[in-house]
């Protein structure tokens, strides 16, 4: 796939990874697979065939030594960002000469090149949302309970109309031919007047309520397009999200995770 993007306009993405996440601590240096998890992820993002730089961004010297050692470019923050996207907002005031910039999360092992291509390809020619994201259809019913995995609802257009960790749309009527299920994939395409803008927003009720950071964009009034892609593969938040994912990756499990 040609990109959209050259020159000035090449694509920024930034891979948040900090150390103490609440789930599964230092989880960026789990190392079963023979390479960091974090540098999964981080080649995922140098596959994809945008023009681009790729950092990773952290709070973390031993993240940052690891990075290093699989020849990543890598950039110390601070500690004190309540989640990613602040995280990448302050690479991005580092590096003024990007207009487009990818917040990859770094527990996204798994996600396809050709997305995070999608997601800069669609963030170029956007007009009305100041962000993009991407989402699969529900597959498995068992992870619409799952508070883990996101879902999000999208109206006709393509745009969220809201994230959750809750089963959304509660299906009180089967509706033939109606897929209204998708699982959110981790990953935000922004512009930088929006991001930098984002960033000095303060924290939103529902977004504090549900831990999820994109809904202080839809509480402030702006719109995130959501572009569906065909396959969902889990993000590792959890011990046994790592285990199943080194079965697929030794070749125990060649299915994904839905």
């Amino acid at each position: 796939m040609k990109s959209l993007l050259d020159g000035k306009d090449m694509v920024l993405i930034v891979i948040p990874a900090r150390l103490g996440s609440t789930r599964l601590p230092e989880k960026m240096l789990l190392k079963e697979t023979g390479k960091y998890l974090i540098q999964h992820t981080y080649e995922a993002a140098n596959s994809a065939k945008c023009e681009k730089r790729v950092i990773i961004a952290t709070d973390s010297e031993e993240i940052k030594k690891a990075a290093e050692s699989f020849n990543a470019e890598a950039v110390m923050t601070s500690e004190k960002h309540k989640c990613g996207s602040e995280r990448v907002g302050e690479v991005a005031e580092r590096f003024p000469e990007y207009e487009s910039i990818i917040n990859l999360q770094g527990d996204e092992v798994e996600i396809e090149p050709e997305v995070i291509d999608s997601v800069a390809e669609a963030l170029e020619k956007e007009r009305d949302g100041v962000v993009v994201t991407a989402a699969a259809p529900v597959v498995d019913p068992v992870v619409l309970s799952d508070p883990a995995v996101v879902k999000v609802v999208v109206d006709k257009d393509g745009y969220a109309l809201y994230f959750s960790r809750s089963e959304i749309p509660y299906e009180r009527n089967f509706v033939e031919d109606v897929q209204p299920f998708l699982v959110h994939i981790g990953i935000y395409g922004y512009k930088r007047d929006f991001l930098l803008k984002f960033v000095n927003m303060e924290q939103t009720p529902l977004e504090r309520v549900e831990g999820l950071e994109q809904l202080r964009v839809l509480e402030n009034g702006f719109k995130i397009k959501v572009i569906q892609v065909e396959k969902y593969h889990r993000g590792i938040d959890t011990i046994q999200d790592y285990r199943e994912f080194l079965k697929r990756y030794k070749g125990g499990d060649e299915n994904e995770t839905d």
